[in-house]
């Protein structure tokens, strides 16, 4: 009897099965992620081959993957690079891998920057930029924008540059090696956007392993008992690097983002402050405008 031949459809349905078994999320859309970066196509040319018999040197590189991601390491470390804002990013260990949550401060910083007039300029700061997906979408998605992006890793800074490079926006980002906004001590900015480190030491333990152990954690944990002390220090940084009716927007979690609103509110530089959902449901971004004088 004939060994049934491992073709792509076989390899993927053995594959999200396997997933499946170990609580992997996602489990099938890993599998085609997978299998398409070894085949170098796109994951969509997968649903036209599936009769296809796979090479036994792909099969092997293949395995390899799986095993990697059954212990936990992320498919976009993986395959090096994630789509974020409908823009393709490298991502590897020394960055945080932009998250579709991450999608909503982008949409309200551009709500927020409409391109007006050819006479606008405005200046934009993102702070802790990691992959500079955020930076980078405000320089693609808004061509009258100036952006600084600082970062206290330079191996994440290193990324950013490659991306926006990728994306043609080099020219008008800055990168700044630093902590916080203390790089630009003295300059004003028209928003300071920022997806600050957020989680807590305790709340670290309980995140799934493909975070805990997988990203850096200098990009996820925020100082203090409850994650929320480096929020705390950019608002007050930003208080002083905005222009009058600048705008403040930070991404945190669904926890903090009542106390950190109302830390805002206990503050007279700030004019108004609020909290937008994510497409989960989920408070997800504060934002906060400068008073006008």
């Amino acid at each position: 009897m004939n060994e049934e031949a491992w073709t792509i459809g076989r390899l993927l349905s053995w594959t999200a099965d396997f997933f499946g078994e170990r609580k992997i999320d996602q489990p099938r859309l890993a599998a085609e992620v997978l299998l398409a970066q070894v085949l170098q196509c796109q994951r969509i040319e997968l649903y036209t081959r599936f009769e296809e018999v796979v090479s036994e040197d792909m099969r092997t590189e293949f395995r390899g993957l799986i095993k990697r991601h059954a212990v936990g390491e992320p498919v976009a470390y993986l395959v090096g690079h994630r789509e974020f804002y409908s823009l393709n990013f490298k991502v590897n260990p020394h960055v945080l891998i932009p998250r579709p949550e991450t999608e909503t401060l982008v949409s309200e910083l551009l709500d927020r920057l409409p391109a007006k007039g050819d006479k606008v300029d405005w200046q934009v700061c993102d702070v802790g930029t990691g992959s500079g997906a955020i930076a980078v979408c405000v320089a693609k998605y808004l061509p009258q924008a100036t952006v600084t992006a600082i970062d206290i890793s330079s191996q994440a800074l290193t990324v950013a540059q490659e991306n926006a490079q990728r994306h043609g926006v080099t020219e008008r980002i800055h990168f700044t090696l630093g902590d916080l906004l203390s790089p630009v001590a003295g300059q004003r900015f028209d928003a300071i956007v920022s997806n600050p480190p957020y989680i807590s030491p305790t709340e670290l333990e309980q995140v799934a392993k493909s975070v805990k152990d997988f990203e850096p954690q200098v990009a996820l944990v925020g100082a203090g008992a409850d994650g929320g002390q480096t929020t705390r220090q950019l608002i007050d940084q930003a208080a002083d690097a905005l222009k009058p009716g600048g705008w403040l927007l930070f991404e945190t979690s669904p926890m903090l983002a009542p106390s950190l609103k109302g830390y805002l509110e206990q503050q007279t530089q700030w004019s108004q402050s609020g909290v937008v959902k994510d497409t989960a449901g989920l408070p997800r971004v504060v934002w906060a405008r400068r008073q006008l004088a």
